[in-house]
């Protein structure tokens, strides 16, 4: 289980999909929501306990979906991700959708090195992930993508296919002689979803944005 504590069930949700995003079992959901009595009926606004860690919605909130409730995914979280230590790589990820990795790397808020271009954090950002997650520690963390594979090989890390990675792999690829890495977020309707810090700004900055791996990729998955 994570250490998220609660999440504010939205529209499009399954109970499936919320396990996979935070690297528990359905059953396990389930166990913590006791008033969920059919897994396949879950409805928006609810609020879920993903684990026995607080509500993530902030000093300023009133309880599961209170005023300051922040949906897993939907919004930036406010200040640091200290209460997400042990949750999948991922899923700390996808508390940052949306936001540019220019002012995430002065944020605080992860362990990311200031000093990157702006148009070039992926590896930046998935070593703070993997850091957060404790699957990594600052010596072993990188900027370079090349490093941060070399990194990861050293710790043991071992190439897997696509059909049996985990949240949280990391995703590395090289295209016209330039190298990306993003983390894996599992399976949506049978389509592998990805995550990371991607250039999708107009300017050619990055942020952190679904998707980034295409073409020849190959995923490493940590010791387990």
């Amino acid at each position: 289980m994570t250490a998220i504590g609660s999440y504010s069930i939205v529209s499009g949700d399954t109970l499936s999909q919320i396990a996979q995003r935070v690297g528990a079992s359905v059953q396990a959901l389930q166990a913590l929501n006791p008033q969920i009595n059919n897994p396949d009926l879950i409805f928006a606004g609810d609020s879920l306990r993903i684990s026995g860690g607080p509500d993530i919605s902030g000093a300023g909130g009133a309880g599961p979906g209170g005023p300051g409730a922040t949906a897993v995914g939907t919004e930036a979280i406010n200040g640091p991700v200290a209460g997400l230590q042990g949750a999948n790589a991922a899923a700390i990820a996808e508390q940052f959708i949306g936001r540019n990795a220019g002012d995430l790397k002065h944020s605080n808020e992860l362990p990311m090195e200031s000093w990157v271009p702006d148009n070039v954090n992926c590896a930046n950002f998935v070593s703070a992930c993997l850091q957060q997650a404790g699957l990594i520690n600052a010596s072993q963390a990188s900027a370079s993508v090349d490093q941060l594979a070399n990194n990861l090989r050293g710790a043991g890390w071992q190439q897997t296919p696509l059909a049996n990675a985990q949240p949280g792999d990391v995703v590395l690829m090289q295209s016209n002689g330039q190298s990306h890495v993003v983390l894996f977020a599992g399976f949506e309707n049978g389509t592998p979803k990805f995550i990371g810090s991607n250039n999708v700004n107009a300017d050619g900055t990055q942020r952190i944005s679904w998707g980034g791996a295409s073409g020849n990729y190959y995923l490493l998955t940590p010791p387990r």
